[in-house]
Order: structure tokens, then sequence, then C-alpha cells
């Protein structure tokens, strides 16, 4: 495993070394007014150490309480490109690998937003994104739009419709929150970079397939969308019979100045069709017939989960961003797509770095609570295990995180990043933990 470990270090030292080798060291020049094509690139490295802690008993699935190393690496080419007025084409070739802490499980709140079920020590290439954007101008004046990854340069009517349609990830679209949202630039920690109990659609890797529409009216935002769930909870396959298993959202957002500083407030809903096992299900049928409850012995239907989400965003300063998330499941069916939360509230802030001469630094602090449905308690209490969780027995408490980072420029293209993460209550089980958690990133981006 050592030598593994070593292997991923030389790796992300050349890839960076790579990267700054193609930057320009004078100037640059000014990108066009509207781009025609574009090409952006982008690779992470996390590496994880899981400081030791008690446990007094562990399952199948809890966080191992011995120390423990993690690591994980990305590299995404992202290519733009726009075919016709009003068109943009994007595809994101895609390599990853990784080692998860425990398996990936143990936690609600997982402590690496880059690493995926599908990690595995073997670099995998991948399409990640294929998609196609159309807009249609309404009026309203306009707004510049910036090049980046996966957006050309232009400009845009304030008034407008957005068709968005194939292979993407939904938090591409929707819960896209400015101060916490990339795990590659900002908090790594999944009950944080998003809402937690946002059961989104997605594979193994959090892609999917599907479509969504956007309507633009000055300060509001409203967006709708259809996705592919996966055929079995957590796995790589997607189930194509869009109109029998799905998973639909709706957002509206809107945008407002406060203190004459911007921010934003969105409010999302979700309901997600699927081949999913019930939690009640499981434990009426362990009561008739007697042993351990199971979710996989009763997942022969069609069912139906519903949830809901609230964000905010706003701008204290120039140069410091408040941001909050509230969000709720109905928790009666098992965690499908994302992690194993079904309540959590998070907030924090993000500080830029230019009040200490280093503008292109940041340093970020978050709190996230965490919790499950009674059902779902009752479920891992009487030893069920569910994807993520399940430690054999459970004294129930909220599951707690605590996350700081400072987020270093080292040149123009390559920053790193030192994390801190502490967990109380780790998979809500008050037994067990607290835990502390170490991290190094290491990423660039042109």
């Amino acid at each position: 495993m050592q030598a593994v470990f070593n292997t991923q270090r030389r790796l992300a030292y050349l890839f960076a070394s790579a990267a700054l080798a193609l930057l320009p060291t004078h100037g640059h020049a000014e990108a066009p007014e509207t781009e025609d094509w574009n090409a952006r690139f982008q690779s992470t490295y996390v590496w994880q150490d899981k400081h030791g802690f008690p446990a007094p008993y562990t399952g199948a699935h809890s966080l191992s309480p011995d120390r423990e190393l993690s690591y994980s690496f990305t590299a995404t080419a992202m290519l733009g490109w726009r075919p016709w007025g009003g068109a943009e084409l994007y595809f994101n070739p895609e390599a990853a690998q990784g080692v998860p802490l425990s398996g990936l499980t143990g936690l609600g709140g997982f402590t690496n937003g880059e690493i995926a079920r599908s990690s595995g020590p073997t670099l995998k290439f991948y399409r990640a994104r294929l998609f196609l954007r159309q807009t249609w101008g309404q009026g309203g004046g306009q707004e510049a739009v910036e090049s980046g990854p996966n957006q050309l340069a232009g400009s845009v009517d304030r008034r407008r419709f957005v068709l968005t349609a194939g292979n993407l990830s939904v938090i591409d679209l929707f819960d896209n929150n400015a101060y916490s949202h990339d795990p590659r630039t900002q908090f790594l920690n999944w009950s944080i970079m998003a809402h937690g109990a946002y059961d989104y659609a997605a594979d193994a890797r959090g892609y999917s397939w599907g479509i969504a529409w956007e309507w633009y009216h000055d300060d509001w935002a409203l967006r709708v969308g259809r996705f592919l769930q996966p055929t079995l909870p957590n796995e790589q396959p997607l189930d194509l019979r869009i109109l029998q298993h799905y998973g639909d959202q709706i957002e509206i957002e809107h945008a407002h100045t406060l203190g004459e500083q911007p921010g934003k407030l969105r409010l999302l809903a979700f309901r997600n069709r699927a081949r999913m096992s019930r939690y009640r299900d499981a434990l009426d049928l362990a009561a008739r017939s007697g042993g351990v409850p199971s979710i996989d012995d009763v997942r022969t239907g069609t069912q139906v989960k519903v949830g809901v989400g609230l964000s905010l965003e706003q701008a204290l300063t120039s140069e410091v961003g408040l941001f909050g998330r509230a969000s709720w499941a109905d928790g009666k069916t098992e965690i499908y797509a994302f992690t194993a939360i079904d309540r959590s509230l998070s907030g924090g802030l993000l500080i830029q770095g230019k009040a200490w001469g280093r503008a292109q630094d940041s340093l970020g602090l978050a709190l996230a609570r965490n919790g499950l449905s009674r059902v779902h308690r009752d479920y891992l209490a009487a030893g069920g295990m569910g994807f993520f969780i399940g430690d054999g027995r459970l004294n129930y408490r909220p599951e707690a995180v605590l996350e700081a980072f400072y987020n270093l420029q080292l040149a123009k293209a390559a920053w790193i990043t030192l994390d801190w993460q502490h967990i109380r209550n780790p998979a809500y089980n008050a037994d067990r933990g607290p835990v502390n958690v170490l991290s190094a990133r290491l990423h660039t981006e042109f």
C-alpha cells in the first residue's frame, strides 16, 4: 500500500509540473469577446490521514477505528464548441483513481468530495460529460459570460430560456452555491459541498443522463430537470427507462442585494422514482421471520422519495461570503444515489486573502449537522446495514462535522490546500468517535 501512495505522490508532482510548464511567463492575451471554442484542464490530488479513534464495537459498514490513509486523483479535459448561434457543446474526458477511507463506508458526511464509489487503485478513463446547451434570448438587457470550464465567453440576455441535454451531473445545474460547491477548490465534505439530504440521480461516479429547462427573468431563475437513476443503488449502470424510473427536481432562485452586497436564495424540491427498498418493509419482514432486517430482501417494487432544500449565498464584503443550506428527505426508502443523510443543516464562511496580501488564497470554515428519519434509525438500531453505514447497533445522535481549510496559491494555476475535519458521532452513533481527518489537496487548472 505504501508503494501505491508513493506512486500517487510522484504522479501528482509530475502532473502539476507539466501543467505549470505550459503556462506563459509574461502577460496573457485578452479573451475574445465571444468564444467559438475553448479548452480547459484540471487535475486534483487529495491525500487524507484519518487518526485512530475510540469505538467499543465496529460493524460491517463502520468507519474503521484504526488509523487509515486515503488518496484520490482526477484529471479532466473540458472542451467546448459553439456549433451555431446560441448553442454550446461540451465534452469532458476524465481519468480517476483512489483508495477511500474504510471502503467509503461509516459516515454520512464523507470527507472527500473527489472520491467516488467506483474509485480504485487503477487509473480509469471515462466520459464524464457530453451535453448540449441551447439558449434563446428574450431581451431585458445583456450580461457578460466569462470564459471558464464548460463555459464559453460571450454575452446573454438577462431574460432567456436555456435547454441542457445529455450526460452531466445534476449538481452542475442545481444547488449551485458560489461559496460551497466545488470540492476541488472549496470544502471537501459531502454534507457541506451540497445539500446532504439531496439524493440526486447519479451513477457511482456522480454523473447521469437527462434534460433540464431553465428560465431566467431579471433577478429570478426557474429550473426543472429529469435524469436517469442507477439500476441498483449507488452502482454504475443507469436505468434507461426514464418514463418509469427517474429523478425529478425543480428549483427557484432569486438574486438580491443586501447592504449593497449581492446574494441569492434558492428553494429546491426533488422527487425520485426507482426500484427502492423501504426500511419499514425490512423491519416488518425481520419481525415475521426473525433475524436481522435487510433492505436487500425487500427491493421488490417501485417506490417514491421526496425532499426539499433551501440554500443561501450572501456576500458580506467583496472578500467574505456566507453560505447556508437546509435539506430534508422523507427518509422512508433506502439511500439510492448520494449519501446516508435524511436531514442536514450546514453553513459557513469563505474568505479571500486580499486582506493579508494574498488575493488568490482562500480560507474556509463550515459546520454541518446531519440526521436520520425515525424509521431509518430503527432499521440501523436493529442491526440493519445500509449501502454506506451500519455499525450493527446504534446509540443515535446527529452526526456533526466541522471543516476548516486554507487554500494557498503556489503559482498562477496551482494551489495547495491544508484541510482539517472533525466529526462527532460518525454514522450517527454516539458510541464511536470523534474522528479527525487531515487532508492535503493539490489542484491545477488552466
